[in-house]
């Protein structure tokens, strides 16, 4: 199958739904290489930025069940390159 490389960026402002953004992580975590999250106290959010080799239906349901949680953000950019 076609694989991509790519980012999906999540800002949470609902701290309540870390718990159900991590069991998503969790669930997909054969597609993801790393992740950076880091608490702005300050303004009581978090941002999480998350690096994925997948499917376009693999990567696209992560962003899609992601963006469906009330109090998140989420944008996701893929590579133009397809590998096999």
């Amino acid at each position: 199958m076609d694989k991509r490389i790519g980012v999906i960026g999540i800002v949470i402002e609902d701290t309540s739904q870390i718990a159900e953004v991590n069991r998503l992580l969790h669930e997909y975590s054969h597609i993801i290489i790393g992740r950076m999250g880091i608490p702005y106290r300050e303004k009581g959010l978090n941002v999480i930025s998350i690096i994925v080799d997948g499917t376009n239906d693999d990567i696209g349901a992560l962003s899609g069940k992601l963006g469906k949680i009330k109090g998140l953000s989420v944008k996701s950019a893929l590579s133009k390159n397809i590998r096999r």
